[in-house]
């Protein structure tokens, strides 16, 4: 399926292309299916392809021929019979403590939703998320696909400190901060592992596209599992999914 894009001047030399305004499987697929195109199209200057939800911000060095030209031949290549690459994504299988020495939120939102905590903790563990985008902070997955009885408004004032692996909950998203940080999404546990490290190759080791699933564990699991990932011996464990 084919959409109707726009192209819009971003800055001196970028072009962001934008999808109608969905947060849906569909609408991500095509996202990357066109930056796919363009990452492989090595006749361009590009700087750097950026998606989000419904988006893709291009940067270039400059423009060959003006922004006019450059968008023409954008909407060639989306709308081309040229297959991108196969896409291929990746199941995360991640560890999340639900303990309330983490899960600070939880028993308001037990209250707010009328539903246990162990059935909060079952709902947003049986769920396979969808990674639309990284941001805000480096290595935050925003997650889709969030059960819609456990969708809860941000907080009105957000907390000054979140501590680093906090799981959270904000609106119809859930998403792990990692790095310590202010925010207003409501927590609801905390996963020892981490989402961002500079010093390997790929600091973040999911990407759009990616899936990402969650699994309880008690507070021992946490503590040794977390010093595994202190000594770089944690493997994530994960499976290939062909798109």
């Amino acid at each position: 399926m084919k959409f109707k894009l726009t192209y819009k001047p971003y800055g001196q030399h970028g072009v962001l292309v934008e999808w109608p305004a969905s947060i849906d499987e569909e609408t991500l697929h095509d996202v990357l299916c066109f930056k796919s195109k363009l990452n492989s199209d090595a006749s361009q200057n590009i700087i750097e392809v950026r998606s989000a939800y419904h988006s893709l911000l291009i940067i270039y060095c400059q423009f060959k021929n003006g922004f006019d030209d450059e968008v023409s031949r954008l909407k060639s290549i989306y709308t081309s019979k040229e297959k991108s690459k196969k896409l291929k994504s990746t199941l995360w299988h991640i560890p999340v403590c639900y303990d309330a020495q983490f899960g600070v939120d939880l028993e308001s939102i037990s209250k707010a939703k009328k539903l246990s905590e162990a059935e909060i903790v079952n709902l947003h563990s049986q769920t396979i998320y969808t990674v639309y985008f990284i941001g805000f902070l480096p290595g935050f997955l925003y997650l889709g696909g969030l059960d819609e009885r456990l969708a809860t408004p941000r907080k009105a004032t957000p907390r000054l400190q979140i501590e680093k692996g906090s799981v959270s909950i904000g609106g119809n998203q859930t998403g792990v901060y990692p790095s310590a940080s202010p925010g207003g999404w409501n927590i609801i546990g905390n996963s020892p592992i981490n989402f961002f490290d500079i010093k390997n190759e790929s600091p973040c080791f999911a990407t759009a596209g990616d899936h990402i699933k969650f699994y309880p564990i008690d507070l021992k699991e946490h503590q040794n599992i977390k010093t595994l990932v202190d000594a770089g011996v944690f493997p994530i464990e994960r499976e290939v999914i062909d798109g």
